[in-house]
């Protein structure tokens, strides 16, 4: 079976996202498994979030935002502000 590639590079921004809920999970001494567990969704889906590979839909960030007990704007907030200093 051949190994599927994407049809497009996933932005900078997911990828950051990706760090931001990998950093909370970390300060906050959750382990993935158990925050993929409360957000009702397989933890291997967690992990391509957090390893950004795979972007996910708003549906599935307000659950994983829920788990870890932030608000949504917490994770997203300032993603793209690099990518504005640089235009």
């Amino acid at each position: 079976m051949e190994k599927r590639v994407r049809k497009s590079a996933i932005p900078q921004e997911i990828i950051d996202l990706g760090q931001r809920i990998a950093k909370i999970i970390k300060d906050k001494k959750l382990k993935t498994r158990d925050v993929a567990h409360d957000a009702d969704m397989d933890v291997e889906n967690l992990r391509k979030y957090i390893k950004g590979r795979q972007e996910m839909k708003v549906s599935t960030l307000l659950k994983i935002a829920a788990a870890l007990k932030t608000l949504p704007g917490d994770l997203l907030n300032g993603l793209n502000d690099d990518k504005n200093n640089k235009q």
